[in-house]
């Protein structure tokens, strides 16, 4: 074998795009020059690496595999520089981090002394839909994530960080005070969910169908923002988690409304795969959470213990 790192970058970029054209973009080269490199690592390997299906490029399984020592073998080569830096007291590499869309009230405060201690560290966070940052952790591409709810299929690592509470609110137009006929009052009332596949719309629905509510959707949007205008203009209910209601519950736009069997409670947990070699710069990373997780959470989260 004679494959070289270049060409080991450029066929992960291709990996993960699962594109030429793509990858030319994000690693600023040509499409030629891409093309050349991955013929030239797949010349080095009897068993194809990728194959296209009309006009679809494709990763084998065993270019799957090759993709993971790929990578395995670039974080080496980033180690070995930051290891060097590390022996002279200087942390410094990348923290790749992808968190789902909610957790961007949560893990800005996980980060910001870590960093600003660390001015070495190039950080990378990526705030998307929840089987995004999914996908970005199975295929190696980050470091860390951020759920609410621990993923099924794959066997990871956890470290929670704090209580992630959903509440049914409305506009505080709504008349309700104390609804006593939850079931009554949530039919009567349209409801607004999240994006199939948000772990926050799982959960609504759970408790709809533990409830029997027969409930009448009314929007459906991609975002908790979306939903929270939505919901102080007045078209409708929704549950959402508390960590996202801050301002609005102060300024009074939006209220809870007092129901049976909510808030539903989960946790923000921080995951990794299991078995996973942590770079220096994200296991001194793991290691700044657990030391500092308490003084976070009692400087910037205690409001939640009050509801």
């Amino acid at each position: 074998m004679n494959y070289t790192l270049h060409q080991l970058q450029v066929f992960l970029k291709i990996t993960q795009t699962r594109s030429i054209t793509k990858a030319a973009e994000e690693l600023h080269l040509t499409q030629p020059a891409v093309s050349i490199q991955l013929k030239n690592l797949q010349d080095q390997f009897e068993i194809p690496l990728t194959e296209i299906v009309g006009r679809q490029l494709y990763v084998t399984d065993f270019g799957k595999e090759i993709a993971i020592a790929a990578q395995n073998i670039i974080d080496e080569v980033y180690n070995i520089n930051f290891k060097t830096l590390a022996f002279k007291g200087i942390l410094t590499g990348k923290l790749k981090i992808s968190v789902v869309s909610t957790g961007k009230y949560v893990m800005p405060y996980f980060l910001s002394k870590f960093t600003n201690d660390n001015n070495g560290i190039e950080l990378e966070m990526d705030v998307t839909n929840k089987l995004k940052v999914i996908k970005s952790l199975k295929n190696y591409e980050v470091d860390f994530a951020l759920v609410s709810t621990l993923p099924s299929g794959i066997d990871v690592s956890s470290e929670i960080l704090l209580p992630n509470k959903l509440f049914l609110v409305a506009t505080t137009e709504d008349k309700a005070l104390n609804v006593k006929k939850t079931n009554e009052y949530i039919t009567n009332n349209s409801l607004i969910y999240r994006e199939e596949g948000s772990a926050t719309r799982i959960a609504m629905e759970n408790y709809m169908k533990k409830q029997g509510v027969q409930a009448k959707m009314k929007l459906q949007l991609t975002s908790n923002e979306a939903v929270k205008q939505a919901v102080i203009a007045g078209l409708g209910l929704s549950i959402m988690p508390l960590i996202g209601l801050k301002n609005e519950l102060e300024n009074k736009t939006i209220k809870i409304i007092p129901v049976k069997n909510l808030p539903i409670i989960t946790n923000w947990t921080l995951i990794w795969l299991k078995g996973k070699k942590l770079s220096p710069t994200a296991a001194a990373f793991l290691k700044f959470v657990r030391e500092e997780k308490g003084t976070i959470i009692e400087n910037h989260f205690s409001w939640i213990e009050s509801y």
